[in-house]
Order: C-alpha cells, then sequence, then structure tokens
C-alpha cells in the first residue's frame, strides 16, 4: 500500500509541474483526459 500511495504522489508531483511548465489550461486539460483514458484502460485490463 505504501508503494500506491508513493507512486501517487509522484505522478501527482509531475503533473504540477508539468502543468506549471505548460502554462495553457485547455492543453493541460487535453492532456488530463488523455491520461485518465490511458490511465483507466491500463489500470482495468482483463
Amino acid at each position: 500500500m505504501q508503494k500506491l500511495i508513493g507512486y501517487t504522489v509522484l505522478c501527482i508531483a509531475f503533473g504540477m509541474l508539468l502543468m506549471i511548465i505548460i502554462q495553457s489550461t485547455w492543453i493541460g486539460l487535453i492532456l488530463i483526459a488523455i491520461f485518465v483514458i490511458v490511465g483507466y484502460n491500463l489500470f482495468s485490463c482483463d
């Protein structure tokens, strides 16, 4: 469980850093949607 929490915190930190670099709301929203779809597909693979 600690590895999962650590991985999640690392991903959140990377996302915050990426949004500081991008500085565009629309590109950020598009990237968030893409990452959510890809993450869901990878997490729930059968």
